[in-house]
């Protein structure tokens, strides 16, 4: 027994090793093609713009500027403009067009370091709606929950608004309040006054149950996750236990390469962990395990998911359950199945567009009605006072009776 571990333990670390420079190549080839794409992107379809340079001219000559309207139009954001328009004509919330101001909050945004208050959010039925609030961030302090949906944004009414633009308007300076009002079904509208913080997004908890369950809650699939991930299941390895949850609930993704380097702990070489789908004719993009798969015995394992389950989380999920390697236990996960590319346009502006959606291993595709468990369990105020989790009780009892 002991051997076994320490066999297991000398893999994890070695393997480590490879990853961080595998991840290093792998940056680099995304970048690579990101940029083949703005090469090859020079056809277009037959259309007549005149209908376009009409109304642009007649802009020109007939539009009336009210006294507020200072400096004017430019003709930079008419272009600007119409960019946007051609972008949100494809009725897709993940595919936008960022101007010069907006391009730059979001590359302060996707570079980790900004004030906010901690929570992931995203469209669902034309709402504005809540993933998940980050854990010990201030969203989470003020009880925000998962599903809610943010009806205004310091006064600005959110229908028609889309994510970039409502993460424009929640993040700012730190130490200053940001006002929204929340719907939860069946519940009154609330307003909740948020003070922004800087966000310290949480990776990896883990804890050691007293019936022998081991926990590994995982917050975020982040450029560093992989390395806790590795060291949590470190610390499961030297428990000497048998029995692993693997906690996603709550967890609104993030890297595709942490998904994958995760779920290679389990699975041999060469199994599918996910599909990327590019469209009808398109030639699809199969993600393969690393085939680390150091767990040869037979692993007792749950994997927990809730709503504000997302991304990469569903990724893990799906590919863990589709080659039998554990069960999914808790509450439908989020839905979020696609994929985008960051492309610049200009110097100054780009351009975030959907190019693709997530299969799992069997071919069903995320986007659509996400994750559902295999043992259903529904977390509700009923059953959750007192600091009660119905979800992890549920998958102990799973666990203890294998």
């Amino acid at each position: 027994m002991k051997e076994k571990h320490a066999n297991i333990l000398i893999s994890l670390v070695l393997i480590g090793v490879v990853f961080v420079v595998g991840f290093q190549i792998g940056k680099g080839q995304s970048y690579y093609r990101a940029n083949i794409s703005i090469l090859n992107a020079t056809s277009t379809e037959n259309v007549d713009l005149e209908p376009f340079w009409k109304a642009w001219s007649i802009l020109n000559e007939r539009f009336a500027p009210s006294s507020s309207t200072t400096p004017g139009v430019t003709s930079e954001d008419k272009l600007w403009g119409a960019i946007g328009g051609l972008a949100a004509s494809y009725k897709d919330p993940y595919t936008v067009f960022f101007p010069p101001a907006e391009a730059k909050v979001f590359e302060e945004e996707i570079s980790g370091s900004f004030g906010g208050v901690g929570m992931e959010i995203d469209i669902t039925d034309g709402s504005l709606t809540v993933i998940a609030p980050l854990k010990n961030t201030p969203a989470f302090k003020a009880g925000v929950k998962p599903g809610d949906k943010i009806l205004s944004i310091d006064g600005k009414p959110s229908l028609n608004m889309n994510t970039d633009e409502a993460v424009r308007l929640i993040r700012g300076e730190i130490g200053t309040k940001v006002s929204i009002i929340f719907a939860r079904e069946g519940e009154d509208p609330v307003t909740k006054d948020i003070i922004r913080a800087a966000i310290e997004i949480p990776t990896v908890e883990t804890k050691l149950l007293p019936e022998g369950v081991f926990v590994l809650e995982l917050y975020n699939f982040s450029a560093n996750s992989t390395g806790l991930f590795r060291e949590g299941l470190r610390e499961f390895v030297e428990s000497g236990a048998d029995k692993l949850v693997i906690d996603l609930r709550n967890n609104p993704g993030g890297f595709l390469e942490a998904a994958i380097d995760m779920a290679s702990w389990f699975l041999p070489t060469g199994k599918v962990v996910v599909t990327e789908d590019f469209g009808e004719g398109k030639e699809k993009r199969e993600y393969r395990s690393k085939g680390y798969d150091v767990f040869t015995d037979r692993l007792k394992l749950a994997i927990l998911v809730n709503g504000g389950s997302a991304s990469a989380s569903e990724i893990l999920a799906g590919a863990l359950r589709e080659h039998d390697k554990g069960v999914i236990i808790g509450e439908k996960t989020f839905g979020k199945g696609s994929v985008q590319e960051l492309l610049p346009i200009t110097s100054e502006t780009s351009l975030k567009i959907t190019v693709a959606h997530w299969l799992t291993p069997m071919g069903n595709s995320i986007s659509v009605g996400g994750i559902t468990p295999d043992i259903e369990v529904l977390a509700t105020p009923e059953n959750t006072k007192d600091g009660a989790d119905p979800i992890l009780d549920e998958a102990v009892k799973y666990l203890l009776n294998l």
